[in-house]
């Protein structure tokens, strides 16, 4: 009887431990056991760009590099095609999407967001010489717009009534839109309202650029993206947020950064 009550707690053990080895391992268990945070993102004035000496600024990174300090990980920035955003998070060539990423109700499916910490809307942008021409959206039907593939820009004017009857061309970067738009090759440039009063207008490289005044479509939340069933490490990130609500580290960046439209307040 004894024999049958060892080799039934063997049985049991070996099962239990079959099971523990075959079950998923947390999102936040394989980025706290290789230390890094890997963070996808675009060339985006001015939440991650480059400054006169190369070295990677703006307020989404100092912003990833204020969390990861509290996580006690690394940071590691990596430039992303944003279109492919969901197969880099996917494949773990990146942890997280962190860009000025609008919150979109079709992405959740695919992503987990972060809180949100930021508004935007789009703004459409035009050549100063082209004040009179371009006033309105209706008066943009004709036009050559540029949008970034896979962005809030994009499903914009998509969606739109007036902009959707243009000749839309998507491209890599919002950058792009705005160095095509300059070069004579777009009429007018969708994009976040954020990088467009960062960008354009006196005192910038797009001095002969401006903002349609007047025009605000779409207005968002910008989120930190994450894999799919990762709650541990969005709570983590929630958490490591609302503590840089609470010390003030966020006014400083929108005070640093004063396009950035900050919505995460001190509790």
């Amino acid at each position: 009887m004894k024999r049958w009550i060892a080799v039934l707690l063997v049985a049991i053990v070996t099962g239990l431990l079959f099971s523990s080895c075959g079950q998923k391992a947390s999102d936040w268990a394989y980025i706290q056991q290789k230390g890094t945070l890997v963070i996808g993102y675009t060339v985006f004035e001015p939440m991650n760009y480059t400054d006169e000496n190369g070295n990677l600024i703006g307020f989404d990174t100092e912003l990833a590099k204020a969390v990861c300090e509290k996580l006690g990980v690394t940071p590691e920035f990596v430039e992303i095609d944003w279109e492919n955003k969901v197969m880099e998070l996917n494949s773990k060539r990146i942890d997280c999407a962190w860009n000025g990423m609008t919150i979109l109700e079709e992405l959740k499916s695919n992503i987990d967001f972060s809180v949100p910490y930021s508004e935007n809307y789009q703004a459409c942008v035009i050549r100063k010489e082209d004040a009179d021409k371009y006033k309105t959206t209706a008066d943009m039907t004709k036009a050559r717009i540029g949008v970034e593939a896979g962005s809030a820009g994009e499903t914009t004017v998509q969606q739109d009534e007036n902009l959707s009857q243009a000749e839309v061309t998507s491209l890599t970067a919002q950058r792009n839109t705005l160095l095509e738009l300059k070069a004579g090759t777009l009429d007018v440039a969708v994009l976040d309202g954020v990088m467009a009063l960062a960008s354009v207008g006196d005192g910038t490289d797009f001095s002969d650029l401006m903002i349609v005044p007047g025009i605000k479509l779409s207005k968002e939340e910008y989120g930190i993206g994450f894999r799919k069933d990762s709650p541990e490490t969005v709570a983590k990130v929630n958490e490591a947020l609302q503590e840089l609500a609470n010390d003030g580290t966020l006014q400083k960046l929108q005070e640093k950064y004063p396009s950035v439209m900050v919505t995460l307040k001190a509790q």
